[in-house]
C-alpha cells in the first residue's frame, strides 16, 4: 500500500514527487482553453492534469432553499446557489474523450475526480489510470465503493474530513477492492491560511494508514508544497490556470504556467537537497578542504629537535596531520629538517604511528 503505479510510473518512497495540475473550472467553458491548459501544464513540468467529472444535477439539487444557497462569507457567494456555481464550473462530459486523447498524445497523465456512479462509468470507458476522491466526497460511501470496485489506484483528499471519516473511507475502499491508496493532506479553505495547513499530518498518514501521502494545496504561493516535500509528500496537487485574469471560479487561488513551472523546479530542487543520509564530504565540498584545521610546523626545526608547543600549530588548511595527534606529536623529535609552513606528517615525526 505504500506505492502507487500510474501508467507505469511508480509513486512512493524513493521516487520523485508526482505533481498534478488541477484544471477544475479553469477552462472557463472553452474546450480550446482546456486543451491549451493540457499543453501549458506539460510545458510547466506537470506529471498529470486532473479534471472534475460531474453535472450540476449529479452533485446537488436545483434549489434555492437556504440549505442550497451559498453563505455570505463563501468565496463563490456571487453565484447564489450550489447549482448555479456547478453549472458554471463543470467540465462538459463530451469533452472528456478529446481531452484524454490529447493528453495521451503529448505524454501527459490525465484522470479525474468522479462525483457519482455515472461519472465513474464514463471514466472507466476512457480507461482512466487512477481516481481522485475529492475531499467533500470522502463521506459518500456508495461512491467510494463504486470507485474501489474498479481496482484502480485511488488518491483520497482529506479537506473536510474528521479522522473518523478518513478511517471509514479507507476501510470502505480497502474492503471493496482498492489495493493502491494515497491520501493527501488538504484544507478545504480558499485560499488556505498557512496556520491551518498542518503539514505535519503528511508524516503521520503513511504510519496510520499504510499509504502514500501527499498534499492537495489551496494556499497562495509555493511555501506549503515545498515544505511538504521535506515531510515526505510524494504527490502534490495544485490548481492550474492559463491566465489569472480569466473568468473562472477558481482563478483566485490557482497558479499560472510561470508559477507552476517555478513550483515544479522548486520541488525538484528540494528533492535533490533532501537527498539521503550521508555523512561523507561531498565532491563539491572537497575543494573547500582549505577550511579545515590540521597540524603545521610554525618554526624552522632541524632533524632530531624535540617538538614543543611553540613548534606546531592547529591552523587552516586541512592538508596536514589531523589535530587529534597534537598531544602525541609533542615531545617527539623531528625526523628531518622542516621549515615554517611545512605540514606535520607521520614522515616528519619520529616514532609517530597512526591511530
Amino acid at each position: 500500500m505504500n506505492k502507487l503505479i500510474i501508467n507505469d510510473r511508480i509513486i512512493g518512497e524513493g521516487e520523485p514527487c508526482y505533481i498534478i495540475a488541477e484544471m477544475s473550472a479553469n477552462h472557463g467553458g472553452s474546450l480550446e482553453k482546456a486543451i491549451e491548459i493540457l499543453h501549458a501544464a506539460k510545458a510547466a513540468g506537470a506529471d498529470a492534469v486532473k479534471l472534475q467529472t460531474y453535472r450540476a444535477e449529479t452533485i446537488t439539487l436545483n434549489s434555492t432553499k437556504p440549505d442550497f444557497c451559498l453563505p455570505s462569507d463563501n468565496p463563490w457567494q456571487e453565484h447564489v446557489s450550489l447549482y448555479s456555481l456547478y453549472e458554471k464550473a463543470f467540465t462538459p462530459w463530451q469533452w472528456h474523450e478529446t481531452l484524454f486523447a490529447e493528453a495521451k498524445k503529448i505524454g501527459l497523465d490525465i484522470f479525474s475526480s468522479p462525483f457519482d456512479a455515472s461519472a465513474v462509468d464514463l471514466l472507466e470507458s476512457l480507461d482512466a489510470p487512477v481516481y481522485k476522491i475529492a475531499s467533500p466526497e470522502i463521506t459518500d460511501i456508495p461512491l467510494l465503493k463504486k470507485v474501489a470496485s474498479t481496482g484502480k489506484p485511488i488518491i483520497l483528499s482529506t479537506g473536510i474530513a474528521e479522522l473518523s471519516d478518513i478511517e471509514l473511507a479507507v476501510q470502505t475502499l480497502r474492503q471493496n477492492g482498492c489495493e493502491q491508496l494515497a491520501i493527501l493532506k488538504c484544507t478545504t479553505a480558499y485560499p488556505t491560511p498557512f496556520s491551518e495547513c498542518n503539514l505535519a499530518t503528511i508524516v503521520d498518514l503513511p504510519t496510520r494508514f499504510n499509504c502514500v501521502s501527499g498534499l492537495s494545496d489551496h494556499t497562495l504561493g509555493l511555501v506549503s508544497p515545498i515544505a511538504s516535500i521535506a515531510l515526505g509528500a510524494k504527490i502534490i496537487e495544485k490548481h492550474f490556470i492559463l491566465d489569472k485574469s480569466d473568468d473562472s471560479v477558481d482563478a483566485f487561488f490557482s497558479l499560472d504556467e510561470k508559477e507552476f513551472k517555478q513550483l515544479v523546479g522548486a520541488v525538484r530542487d528540494a528533492e535533490q537537497a533532501i537527498g539521503s543520509v550521508n555523512y561523507s564530504i561531498t565532491q563539491s565540498a572537497q575543494k573547500n578542504i582549505l577550511a579545515r584545521r590540521s597540524l603545521y610546523f610554525c618554526r624552522d626545526l632541524n632533524a632530531g629537535a624535540v617538538i614543543t608547543e611553540n613548534d606546531i600549530q592547529s591552523v587552516r588548511p586541512g592538508f596536514g596531520l589531523h589535530t587529534q595527534y597534537y598531544d602525541d606529536v609533542l615531545g617527539k623529535t623531528v625526523a628531518r629538517d622542516v621549515s615554517h609552513g611545512d605540514r606535520v606528517t607521520f614522515d616528519t615525526v619520529t616514532g609517530l604511528t597512526e591511530k
